[in-house]
């Protein structure tokens, strides 16, 4: 890797007065993807603040309303075991299967997100259950829908000088997530995350666009779930592991495997 300046702040203000007062500086929390993209110059930040000791931004707490709040440098391994979280059980679910045993023990929830790979597991997980991400930057903290989070691949709306802090996830609903993966502990090819409610599914598909992309049948039926899919005019890209054709078909599939799923928990 090429020389980089190395912050550590105590606190959170101080870290986003680090991230604003350096335009090539990036926030490091379990460094599981920004480490490996820096080793192949990838990414090459001029300062990187390391959030490791901001407590703050770790935990997993259960509102009196059913919300759980993630810390954004909340690991995926703290995700797993935490009994907060099974309020929302397939948050914990679609965590056990990133990666392996040893990137989920440093990999966060908030740098999954923020990296914004169109073939995390979370992104679509997090449109199609609804959640909220509270940003802070110098003017102070906003809350944006995880929907209107994701703008693009690598790209967020947290902007230069700021951070994301937390993640909100309401109560209820029941959820489903299906995935074809490359290999066991690969990256998706395709994945779909279900949300139901009243009946009527919430979808978001993900590795088909820059952005999970939402997709909302009028009902569970499995004629409705297929038009919708097809309705939404996906455009994936083709490469080594899967044609843009092969794609569609499996957006398709997961979405009727995400809303069984949904659909037997409720």
């Amino acid at each position: 890797m090429r020389e980089v300046e190395y912050a550590r702040p105590a606190s959170v203000q101080d870290a986003v007065r680090l991230l604003g007062a350096h335009d090539g500086a990036r926030a490091l929390a379990g460094g599981q993807t920004l480490i490996n993209v820096m080793k192949t110059r990838a990414a090459a930040p001029d300062v990187l603040i390391d959030l490791t000791d901001l407590q703050e931004l770790r935990g997993i707490e259960l509102g009196s309303d059913g919300t759980v709040v993630i810390g954004a440098m909340t690991t995926y391994s703290d995700l797993i075991g935490s009994a907060e979280a099974r309020a929302r059980p397939i948050l914990g679910e679609v965590c056990e299967q990133i990666a392996d045993v040893q990137v989920r023990n440093r990999g966060t929830i908030g740098g999954n997100v923020c990296s914004n790979d169109p073939t995390n597991h979370l992104p679509p997980l997090l449109v199609a259950v609804g959640a909220t991400m509270t940003i802070v930057g110098q003017d102070g903290a906003r809350t944006v829908l995880a929907e209107e989070f994701f703008l693009g691949v690598y790209m967020t709306a947290a902007g230069p000088g700021e951070l994301l802090t937390k993640i909100s996830v309401p109560a209820g609903k029941s959820d489903g997530f299906a995935s074809v993966s490359i290999g066991k502990d690969g990256t998706c090819i395709v994945n779909v995350a279900a949300s139901l409610e009243n009946g009527a599914p919430r979808l978001a598909i993900g590795c088909v666009d820059a952005v999970p992309v939402v997709v909302l049948p009028g009902s569970a039926e499995k004629d409705a779930v297929r038009g919708a899919v097809r309705d939404a005019a996906l455009d994936p890209p083709s490469d080594v592991h899967a044609s843009a054709d092969y794609r569609r078909h499996l957006a398709e599939v997961l979405a009727l495997r995400a809303v069984a799923e949904a659909a037997r928990r409720g």
